[in-house]
């Protein structure tokens, strides 16, 4: 027996003398010698090749080959089952750890050449981790900005060696580049204006009136502020965050469409330049800007890109789109309500227009970006499925085995029988697809219509319950004495209908639970009298002649026997001890409603009077009109000082409550103790009224 010393001092001569000579034989020979466990052979091998690789790092060497060399010498040891699988990663990890950023990119690409042999059964399954591992060390290590081409080759490597559904290198659960901020300002709105002030004086003396729209600080702001919301995009489903991202995106929206680019000034540019110079206009137009600049005074001239107008409003298309995309990881609040969803819609329609307008090619560019959009779309419903494999349908793997390498068709061999899946296949199936299965055919179809029975529960089609005019019209016409028909052959008198109309009273008709003292008398008979309710409460279904019949016929109580008659009197007297009211009581009334229709709608002056009083402690009464935590810092960052945090709060509040009211503010004033804004608040209400 050899202890793991003696193997590793052992082998490692071999390895030099083997590498050397480029002979694996060497190797292979020396190995067989050890008459020990296979397991503490591969150890100690693996640790041999980690030894020497330190020598050959140690020796200055100023080409990649010899560490190439290295890494396929240990390649072909792993083929001959001497050495763990992982090992040719493992030492490419090592080599990586140790050298510059210079020679780690000559040696990435010997890692990009053997993509096949990472790819092979052999080698997928036990170095994809190691693999993964490094190049994720490696990307650390370089700059986005400064190594973007190396950091793309090894994204490039990533996209092919794993396959298209790997679930390490999807976004799963659409989660959110939240560290993507975009900061501005830095000047004051006074700067701004100066700058912007002695821009026009200058355009005015030259005569050159090109200012299209009033581009200002506050434009400003709210162009950038969106850049928040489109790295963010579950903020707009927020009810104070979608106010503001709704505002500042139709303040957006409306400065592109006033702001027109004209293709012709390109065009004059184009014939007035030398080759010469369309050449440097034309490697000028390939430079890709990952982030634009946010000072104040290049927003003029960003209006004025057509790359930058294109960006941004593409950013629009993409954040319009997920709003109403069903994304299977998204929360069941985040949903646009009916008016959100037609905002959107219109928006999304006219972000198309402006696209369509923006020259070169305005109409071309957004067929494009509608197909790639479209294509989107299929993604997302392929990861709500789960992200399953994708695999070629059966009769294009029966056309491609079919045809021989030299495209000349040969005779297509009988297609096996496919194996049947047993029931616990079918049922795994079926259960990631969100089906059931049934074990009959028919059934499974009718079952999967709407799995969820609770839904299928409510539909409106499950509604069997009839109308009362309809179940009721043959009986309405049978108590017309006009129609002449016998006592004995009405509908009231079958037994079926009328157990089926007490149920339909009991569901549709307020007369059913109508209090009398007297009892009940035969079916026959109370189903007539409520029949005839029916018909006064739906005079549209008789005639004219129809009703005044009916009116008649209750007045003089032929029909209905004396003590349904006193019962029905008895109704008559408590509606109309119910609906009369004195005249002087409905006056009041409609005094009252008239009074508050002015007194119950806060006025913008008493907001401002009851923000100057409540400032100091505007906090307070936030949380006190319902406001969450952060709502509260959103006003606290949308406004600068406290007077205007709080009139914002209060406008609103105004807006979005039902009972927002001067009284009920003046008594949420007076609970917190804020008696000056109180005060405040009705002086304001009585010089207005």
């Amino acid at each position: 027996m050899c202890s793991f010393e003696v193997m590793r001092n052992e082998l490692i001569e071999s390895v030099e003398s083997s590498f050397e000579k480029n002979n694996i034989e060497i190797l292979r020979k020396k190995y067989d010698t050890f008459k020990v466990n296979e397991n503490d052979k591969r150890s100690a091998l693996d640790q041999v090749l980690r030894d020497y690789l330190l020598q050959l790092l140690a020796e200055p060497c100023d080409n990649v080959s010899i560490w190439e060399m290295y890494v396929t010498f240990c390649i072909d040891a792993c083929r001959q089952d001497m050495c763990t699988p992982t090992m040719p990663v493992v030492l490419l990890g090592d080599i990586f750890d140790a050298l510059t950023l210079d020679y780690c990119e000559k040696l990435f690409a010997f890692v990009e050449n053997g993509v096949n042999t990472w790819r092979e059964e052999m080698f997928f399954s036990a170095c994809k981790n190691n693999l993964l591992r490094m190049c994720n060390d490696l990307l650390r290590r370089l700059s986005r900005s400064q190594n973007t081409v190396f950091c793309g080759r090894i994204l490039l490597f990533l996209a092919k060696f794993f396959p298209f559904s790997e679930r390490s290198g999807l976004n799963i659960v659409s989660e959110f580049n939240l560290d993507n901020l975009t900061e501005f300002g830095g000047e004051s709105s006074n700067d701004l204006k100066d700058i912007l002030s002695e821009k026009d004086e200058s355009m005015e003396e030259d005569l050159k009136p090109d200012a299209k729209i009033k581009i200002d600080f506050n434009l400003y702001c709210k162009f950038w502020a969106l850049q928040d919301f489109f790295r963010n995009p579950n903020q707009c489903y927020n009810k104070v965050h979608w106010k503001t991202f709704s505002a500042h995106a139709s303040n957006v929206l409306l400065a592109f469409k006033s702001f027109k680019l004209d293709d012709m000034q390109g065009k004059r540019r184009k014939l007035d330049t030398t080759d010469e110079d369309k050449q440097q206009q034309q490697q000028q137009q390939q430079h890709y800007f990952a982030k634009f600049l946010t000072n104040q005074k290049l927003l003029e001239l960003q209006l004025s890109d057509a790359n930058f107008r294109r960006y941004v409003l593409l950013q629009f298309l993409i954040v319009f789109q997920y709003l109403n995309s069903p994304v299977k990881f998204k929360s069941e609040t985040h949903e646009l309500k009916s008016d959100q969803a037609e905002w959107v819609r219109e928006k999304t329609e006219m972000v198309y227009s402006l696209l369509e307008e923006t020259p070169p090619d305005g109409t071309a560019f957004v067929q494009t970006v509608k197909h790639i959009l479209k294509r989107e779309e299929h993604w997302n419903s392929w990861k709500n499925d789960g992200c399953p494999e994708f695999q070629k349908p059966a009769h294009q793997v029966a056309a491609d085995e079919s045809t021989e390498e030299g495209g000349e068709k040969r005779k297509a061999l009988p297609r096996p029988r496919r194996p049947r899946k047993s029931l616990g296949e079918q049922m795994r199936d079926v259960t990631q697809h969100g089906k059931f299965i049934m074990g009959n055919g028919e059934l499974t179809k009718l079952w999967n219509l709407c799995p969820n029975n609770l839904e299928a529960c409510k539909s409106k089609d499950r509604d069997f319950l009839p109308s009362l005019e309809g179940y009721f019209e043959e009986a309405i016409e049978q108590i017309d004495p006009a129609a002449m028909v016998e006592e004995e052959y009405k509908r009231v008198n079958d037994g079926n209908f009328g157990w089926r109309a007490l149920r339909l009273l009991a569901r549709r008709s307020p007369h059913f639970f109508t209090h009398s003292n007297n009892p009940i008398n035969k079916l026959p008979e109370y189903l007539e009298t409520m029949i005839k309710k029916i018909a006064k409460d739906r005079p549209s279904m008789m005639s004219s002649e129809e009703v005044k019949v009916e009116l008649m016929d209750n007045d003089v109580q032929t029909v209905v026997p004396d003590a349904e008659g006193e019962d029905d009197e008895l109704l008559k007297s408590e509606e109309k001890e119910e609906r009369t009211m004195p005249q002087e009581y409905e006056d009041d009334g409609m005094g009252a409603e008239k009074g508050n229709t002015k007194s119950s709608v806060l006025l913008e002056e008493q907001l401002q009077a009851v923000a100057v009083k409540v400032a100091p402690h505007w906090k307070k009464l936030a949380t006190k009109l319902g406001y969450q935590t952060d709502e509260v810092d959103f006003f606290q960052a949308e406004r600068k000082t406290e007077e205007e945090r709080a009139l914002n709060m209060l406008q609103i509040w105004a807006e979005d409550d039902e009972d927002a009211s001067p009284e009920n503010l003046s008594y949420t004033l007076e609970g917190l103790g804020l008696i000056e804004a109180a005060e405040a608040l009705k002086e304001v209400t009585e010089l207005l009224t």
